[in-house]
């Protein structure tokens, strides 16, 4: 009770001068008493701690809310956070909160909802500056003076268009205070414009402006319209956040899942891997199984097992980051992807070499016995290539089969390390057994 009293408090005190920090407070407390706080508030203030809440936390909170009252606080959101709140709603409320939304709010969310996730139409802006390809300079000057007093945002690009506002080209500001008034704009624009459609993927805008350090790049329709335009910082923040989201698909947590999600919710996206990964290390551990009586007798054996694999596991988990980036920059396509598979089975192998004639030189050390250094050696190189393989192919096969590449990628990974760390260890020592005894 005291700590819900605690988070109340932090909510009212904070939500007008900190939302993000009331936000925080917000998500530690159950769904039902947090959106009976936002019911006390007006609906732009509720509105300012929803921006600062992931999707699937506002709409559990909307969803404890009348109908009225979510649609209140939605029209007070942003659209594009709005837009992925709704999408999460349960469908029978979203249907009774449609009709309480103003026509324009329901048009824009509909056109955002109509791109896939991972899209340029999900992120744009559509409050771009375009002009006529007839317009003076003069015109352009003064508008963007007017912008200024106006205290609007600043454009980065001015865009031209043609009377059917498909894009013409792109106007640099130096270019444009330098020509002459009367000057026609198309003749100073920029006519090779690099420009995107609403469908394109962002890895693929992400290798773009890293590629060609643009602030910003219009998005237009299948007739050339200009639509919008995906400004850097939002691609940047987009990139970000899908960054954290494949940390913890990678590791099998909810992308969805925040620090303070609620305990149920945590349980459930966690659980489901959970098993997987309780399932592929029993299959681990039926390969030591197979070799519990020599192990046994070879007691000895049993000290190398957790360095074999987590040695594998260490070089795998290198080797599925550099690929997961490379995918993401698209540095990673069809035509090179086998040439990233060897060049890391290499990598493997010649890690794998001197870490294992390290370790075989440390057992030869501890038992006087180069015949166990022998096998610790040989079984390093054959997991550390298993590990480059399997990191680099893991994820390109999760692309492959239309899947994110990150999703619990570790697991999997760490499943192929620990069996074949596991057998090509216990397998040649059991060859060699009489060396060894």
């Amino acid at each position: 009770m005291k700590k819900k009293e605690a988070a109340i408090e932090i909510v009212k005190r904070f939500i007008q001068t900190d939302p993000v920090r009331a936000a925080q407070a917000l998500e530690t407390l159950p769904p039902r008493d947090a959106a009976g706080l936002l019911r006390d508030l007006p609906p732009s203030v509720a509105a300012q701690a929803m921006e600062n809440l992931p999707p699937p936390e506002s709409a559990a909170l909307l969803g404890e809310l009348t109908p009225a009252e979510a649609a209140g606080v939605l029209h007070r959101t942003g659209k594009y956070h709005a837009a992925d709140i709704f999408r999460r709603l349960d469908p029978d409320f979203s249907k009774a909160v449609i009709p309480l939304l103003n026509e324009e709010f329901s048009k824009d969310m509909a056109e955002i909802l109509a791109y896939p996730r991972e899209s340029a139409g999900r992120i744009m802006h559509t409050d771009f500056l375009a002009f006529r390809s007839d317009a003076r300079v003069r015109d352009v000057i003064l508008r963007l003076r007017q912008m200024a007093k106006k205290q609007l945002p600043a454009a980065t690009y001015c865009y031209v268009v043609d009377g059917g506002n498909a894009l013409q080209g792109v106007l640099n500001m130096r270019d444009l205070l330098l020509a002459a008034p009367e000057t026609p704009v198309s003749e100073i624009m920029i006519k090779d414009v690099v420009k995107v459609s609403p469908f394109t993927d962002r890895e693929e805008l992400v290798a773009m402006v890293s590629r060609k350090h643009y602030l910003a790049v219009p998005v237009t329709d299948e007739n050339g319209r200009l639509i919008g335009i995906v400004n850097t910082k939002n691609i940047i923040a987009s990139t970000e956040e899908e960054a954290s989201e494949d940390i913890q698909l990678l590791f099998g947590a909810s992308a969805e899942e925040r620090a303070f999600s609620t305990p149920w919710f945590k349980i459930t996206r966690r659980l489901p891997w959970l098993t997987v990964n309780l399932a592929t290390a029993f299959l681990a551990g039926s390969v030591v199984a197979l070799f519990e009586d020599f192990i046994a007798r070879v007691a000895v054996l049993a000290v190398f097992l957790p360095i074999i694999a987590g040695q594998g596991g260490n070089a795998g988990t290198q080797t599925l980051a550099i690929v997961l980036r490379g995918m993401l920059m698209r540095e990673i396509a069809p035509h090179n992807a086998w040439r990233l598979v060897k060049t890391e089975i290499l990598v493997g192998f010649v890690n794998g070499g001197v870490t294992g004639i390290i370790t075989a030189g440390a057992a030869w050390w501890w038992k006087g016995n180069a015949w166990l250094g022998l096998v610790v050696g040989v079984a390093m190189v054959v997991n550390m290539v298993a590990a480059g393989m399997s990191g680099a192919m893991i994820p390109l096969a999760m692309k492959r089969l239309g899947y994110d590449p990150a999703h619990s990628s570790g697991i999997f990974l760490t499943t192929v390390t620990d069996v074949v760390g596991f057998f090509a260890f216990l397998s040649t020592a059991w060859l060699l057994q009489g060396k060894l005894l």
